[in-house]
């Protein structure tokens, strides 16, 4: 029987992000717009949160436990620790950009999309920090930037523009960091629904949020929606798995795009949600640079 319940009500203006420490049993996530990383430990049910000097979309683990996270100005060291930041490298800097979704693939490369916050302007792209630190530019003309997984073959990437309403898979060339052979994946048009942010399970599935529309939604490899599931907000932001044996999703959500109506209706807007007897596995998050 699946079973779903808010364990941090957070409220968050932007939650997305989410991701597994394996380490510390734990699970991170961002509030992208109010610049705030929180963690929230189930056995515990401690709930911390560290406030940041500016946007954060995403961030990613290191070897070392440390943080790569991808913000305003683009890509940033993070030491919770000491509270410090340290720039890394600079990507789609402007007045109305940030760095949005990211995930690492299993050679340690950080993928990180941007979106441009007027929702309108087709002037993000899609970048990759590598493990010496260099920045690549893969895709340009794009919105807001969401949806990045990777196959559990390593074969295949997925990317999302929201406002495009539009999920691509790509040919991943592991080893190189390539992409080929772009293909529409999903399509959005005409439903209430956007992709939002997303993870595979260990068959391959794409498990996403679908945002302005209440569901996590699971999709084959083929693209076909196979599943869904109802979640007590509007618009959940992003899903992902966790605890000792990845089987229980973690999902994120927010208030921003919420109206009057939906915080009377809706008492943990913006929270976190856990997501138990789905019957599936994920895969543990990769480190940067491993």
């Amino acid at each position: 029987m699946v079973e779903i319940k808010c364990v941090v009500d957070a409220k968050n203006i932007l939650g997305e992000g989410p991701i597994w420490n394996d380490r510390e049993k734990s699970l991170y996530w961002c509030d992208n717009i109010a610049g705030k990383i929180h963690k929230y430990n189930p056995e515990t049910t401690e709930f911390l949160t560290w406030e940041t000097p500016e946007e954060i979309g995403s961030l990613v683990f290191r070897p070392n436990g440390k943080i790569v996270a991808g913000m305003k100005r683009g890509f940033s060291f993070v030491d919770l620790e000491s509270n410090t930041y340290e720039h890394i490298a600079d990507a789609d800097i402007g007045e109305t950009k940030c760095l949005n979704d990211g995930k690492c693939d299993r050679r340690g490369r950080y993928w990180c999309g941007s979106i441009n916050r007027d929702v309108k302007t087709a002037d993000a792209g899609l970048y990759r920090l590598d493990p010496d630190f260099t920045v690549h530019k893969l895709e340009d003309g794009i919105i807001a930037s969401n949806g990045i997984a990777f196959s559990p073959d390593d074969k295949t990437m997925y990317y999302a523009d929201s406002r495009a309403d539009t999920v691509w898979a790509y040919d991943l060339d592991i080893e190189s960091g390539n992409l080929s052979n772009k293909r529409v994946f999903i399509s959005t048009v005409g439903k209430a629904a956007r992709v939002d942010g997303a993870t595979v399970d260990t068959d391959g599935n794409y498990w996403c949020a679908h945002v302005y529309d209440w569901d996590i939604a699971c999709y084959s490899p083929d693209g076909k929606l196979i599943r869904t599931v109802r979640t007590p907000v509007r618009h959940p932001t992003m899903c992902t798995f966790g605890g000792e044996n990845h089987d229980v999703m973690y999902v994120t959500s927010a208030t921003r795009m919420a109206e009057k109506s939906d915080f009377e209706s809706q008492p943990n807007i913006g929270g976190l949600f856990e997501i138990r007897g789905l019957g599936v596995k994920g895969l543990p998050e990769p480190l940067f640079g491993a």
